[in-house]
């Protein structure tokens, strides 16, 4: 796979950054608020060896977050229930308040780290996060206690809400043109993460269940020093925006998405999109034990699948897609064949059947790089930390309601007594997935004029 540094989806070098940009004079009339709608289009610095290094080291921070959050998660269920008296079901009940108390950290916190960087800068919130995350991971290694590795995990949600801000680096450093094959190849950091976490998890923790999270306390660590040598600033003091606590909340965050009609249309088509998600997370282990009855290997390698196609429809397709089809036409493919895809899971009778559904599901891919690209040519420089912690809140959202709604449904569909349908959570995933094309079609019209 290439640097990401070295694509020419970094940077332009025929583009200026704003602050090179002359002011208006002292005459002008400000803009008013219904003129918003269209604000300039952020511009990016020259290219140089140095911002290379630090577009290469944003998609090496997004990777190491994925890959350490993969590597603890075969481990973590097991250190909890060690923590309860190796009781099975009072282990599997802590573990579920962690990955909620987990969850309502990233929704509370990544707006405000968001709106943090859009007033101090994208650099030192990206380090600290990637310093606190590393001596989070090595307090939770080191946890004598339940209470300690709870406490460590609340840190963890709080520290791992950096995803806002790198994405708002990204925005600042690439060419408006090219934001959505620049988040394409983030969507790629996430599928490599969520191949080889797992995978290394697994081999570290038969040698002990804690050595996982030494070797992602030191992976985060490393990463941070390495950052504070060759990480820029990316946003000017002068793009630089005004802190408000009324912007810096999940609800503050999300009434940004409510001033544009594109904004808001787009956020309706990621809220789908990621509720959508969820049926992956939730029900694809439960659904593949139950109706094709796949050990853990093979369960492991499904998953594996999945993420390996991740990378590639990020590393390799959205970049010519998007230049041959454009933004809006690649968003609108994404969405029309990915639902396909949980079609396929819902109805196949066979394993083999249902594998078969993975490509078509993974070019769903698609979609989510090229609808946030899209998203923040509307929102000026200033405003990109926010814009992405609102994004950050959607999912966070899902993350809530999704466990519970496919969950539920899975269990309804296999209970004896009523219409035997064990795929109905993936049938319900589809439906999601393809209500939102009209939505994504009708609000990017205006794209194509």
């Amino acid at each position: 796979m290439p640097e990401w540094g070295e694509s020419e989806v970094a940077l332009d070098p025929e583009v200026t950054s704003p602050a090179d940009q002359p002011m208006a004079p002292s005459g002008a009339a400000a803009a008013s608020p219904h003129e918003l709608h269209a604000p300039a289009l952020p511009q990016v610095p020259p290219l140089s060896n140095r911002r290379r290094a630090a577009a290469t080291f944003i998609f090496v921070t997004i990777t190491l977050d994925m890959l350490a959050m993969g590597m603890i998660a075969p481990v973590l269920p097991q250190l909890i229930t060690s923590f309860m008296g190796d009781n099975t079901a009072s282990g599997a009940e802590m573990f579920g308040i962690f990955g909620t108390v987990w969850a309502v950290m990233q929704f509370g916190f990544s707006p405000l780290l968001g709106s943090l960087s859009d007033r101090f800068g994208r650099r030192p919130i990206v380090l600290i996060s990637n310093f606190g995350l590393g001596l989070d991971y090595l307090v939770m290694a080191l946890a004598p206690t339940l209470g300690w590795l709870f406490v460590g995990r609340v840190v963890s949600g709080i520290t791992s809400a950096s995803v806002p801000t790198a994405m708002a680096y990204i925005a600042d450093v690439t060419d408006p043109k090219k934001r959505a094959e620049a988040f394409g190849m983030v969507s790629a950091a996430f599928g490599l993460g969520f191949v080889l976490g797992p995978a290394l998890g697994g081999v570290l923790g038969n040698v002990s269940p804690r050595l996982p999270f030494w070797v992602a306390g030191g992976m985060s660590l490393l990463n941070a020093m390495y950052g504070l040598f060759v990480l820029p600033e990316s946003l000017s003091k002068e793009c630089r925006g005004v802190f408000s606590w009324k912007q810096a909340n999940p609800i503050g965050s999300l009434t940004l998405l409510r001033r544009h009609r594109e904004l808001f249309g787009m956020g309706c088509v990621l809220l789908l999109s990621y509720l959508t998600q969820q049926s992956l997370v939730n029900t694809w282990v439960l659904y593949t034990d139950y109706r094709y009855e796949w050990s853990a290997r093979a369960v492991g390698l499904s998953l594996g699948l999945v993420g390996l196609g991740s990378v590639i429809v990020g590393a390799l397709l959205v970049r010519p897609l998007v230049k041959w089809l454009g933004q809006r036409g690649t968003l609108l493919w994404g969405l029309g064949i990915g639902w396909v895809g949980f079609a396929i899971f819902g109805l196949a009778p066979k394993g083999w059947i249902f594998l078969l559904g993975i490509p078509l599901m993974n070019l769903w891919g698609l979609a989510g790089p090229t609808a946030q690209g899209l998203m923040s040519v509307h929102v000026n420089p200033q405003e990109q930390g926010q814009l992405q912690g609102a994004v950050q809140c959607i999912r966070g959202l899902t993350a809530l309601v999704g466990p519970g709604l496919f969950t539920f449904v899975f269990a309804a569909a296999i209970k004896p007594g009523r219409i035997h349908l064990p795929g109905a959570p993936f049938l319900l995933a589809a439906v999601i997935l393809l209500s939102a094309l009209p939505v994504a079609a009708m609000v990017t019209r205006r794209e194509t004029a």
